[in-house]
């Protein structure tokens, strides 16, 4: 359980402290509430831009990195399609460098082309390196638009398209950095060795002044119910093939969601897990398989994704998938097999609660989601999780016209090489 006192602004910056006096070190954690979702279709790869431009000075500090080093601090960053999400750890006697780094760059960002020039570049490098070319790269680019159809999940944090971030104008990014990065669209959560006044006192003086911008009212389509199965072959460059079959499932804040997670890990966490058994160690039909939740705040998808032996076709290792999901649904599993994913869900929070930075972190998350003390809550809901659950939820999901597969077929030997 994180411990924690809550306090508002009047500007609507939202301030978590969890104080941990067995530290010696501090931890800012500052989450947007902003990502690919609140994207125009047209204008994609933005939130992730922002990432990299909030990096690249502010109107007093030009270097951000160097007087967060001069102290011992560290930072780092990351996008998803929900959030964007900022955090410093440094010596907790050095807490407010980190208070005048974060509050300088959201009262004001330093906005020259050259800057936005520089970190285009650096995004558009990115998007080609990781996504266009190296083997399965594009995996995400290409399942997100296979299995939604109209919710902005349907492209990737990355961008839809290089061209939407080569086309990124002045006015663009001006227009996008006021309407999210402002105290009222803010999380900040503040963990390690600090006092709750002290706190209070460097967040009144440091950010008490930063304008709010107008709410962000979301109107986000909601995907409609899949009808119809969905499948996607494509020749490529990679190695091996490769097969994934996602299914439309509830989003984060449904009491299903710790059913759904479970029931991944049934699948494939760890060795001892049912894919990694049955489908590489006894039957020898693939070299690697998976299962995971995205974890979306909103409509969520179930992937389950392996890599079949050369021997093996498309066909028979996705004959082969099927029959260990539509296994979930015919036949309950044990008790022993679903204590045993309980237990390993609740060592790998516990383990989080002793960092001040996953503290910081999840504090920053479940505040968004409606409260933080829904963290605190998290473990008792996985374990009232039943064997029957499992068996209703596999059903429920795991049909043919809630599917959406993706296969990759590699290339004549040669051409993954070139």
């Amino acid at each position: 359980m994180i411990k924690y006192e809550k306090f508002v602004l009047p500007n609507g910056l939202r301030v978590l402290i969890h104080e941990d006096p067995h530290s010696s070190m501090a931890c800012m954690n500052i989450l947007y509430d902003v990502g690919a979702r609140d994207e125009q279709e047209d204008k994609t790869g933005f939130a992730h831009l922002f990432e990299h431009l909030m990096f690249s000075g502010s109107v007093h500090i030009p270097s951000y990195d160097q007087p967060l080093q001069r102290v011992g601090g560290e930072n780092n960053a990351f996008t998803s399609n929900d959030i964007t999400n900022y955090y410093i750890t440094l010596p907790a006697n050095n807490l407010e460098t980190a208070f005048w780094l974060e509050s300088d760059r959201m009262m004001g960002l330093a906005f020259n082309e050259q800057g936005l020039e520089v970190q285009r570049n650096v995004v558009i490098e990115e998007f080609k390196q990781r996504y266009l070319n190296q083997p399965y790269g594009d995996v995400w680019l290409r399942l997100r638009e296979l299995a939604y159809q109209v919710h902005p999940y349907k492209w990737a944090t990355i961008g839809k398209e290089i061209k939407h971030i080569e086309e990124a104008k002045m006015e663009d990014v001006k227009a996008f950095f006021k309407k999210f990065y402002a105290p009222n669209n803010a999380i900040m959560a503040i963990t390690g060795n600090v006092k709750l006044e002290e706190v209070k006192q460097l967040t009144e003086k440091w950010f008490g002044d930063i304008p709010a911008s107008e709410p962000n009212l979301r109107n986000i389509p909601q995907e409609p119910r899949q009808l119809a199965p969905r499948k996607l072959e494509v020749n490529a460059a990679v190695p091996v093939d490769a097969v994934y079959l996602a299914f439309h499932t509830v989003d984060r804040l449904h009491d299903d969601y710790y059913i759904a997670d479970l029931l991944t890990d049934v699948l494939s966490r760890g060795t001892s897990a049912r894919l990694y058994r049955r489908l590489v160690k006894e039957r020898h039909l693939f070299s690697e398989v998976n299962a995971y939740v995205l974890g979306s705040i909103d409509n969520n998808l179930i992937v389950v994704e392996g890599k079949p032996h050369e021997a093996v076709s498309t066909e028979e290792a996705e004959k082969a998938l099927w029959h260990e999901l539509e296994a979930l649904s015919n036949e309950s599993i044990s008790e022993e097999e679903l204590t045993k994913v309980k237990n390993k869900v609740e060592s790998t929070m516990r383990f989080a609660e002793l960092s001040i930075l996953d503290k910081a972190m999840n504090l920053s998350f479940y505040e968004l989601l409606g409260n933080a003390d829904l963290y605190n809550q998290e473990i008792e809901k996985y374990m009232q999780v039943s064997c029957t659950d499992i068996q209703r939820f596999a059903k429920e999901t795991f049909r043919k016209e809630n599917s959406s597969t993706l296969i990759y077929l590699a290339q004549k030997k040669g051409a993954y090489a070139e």
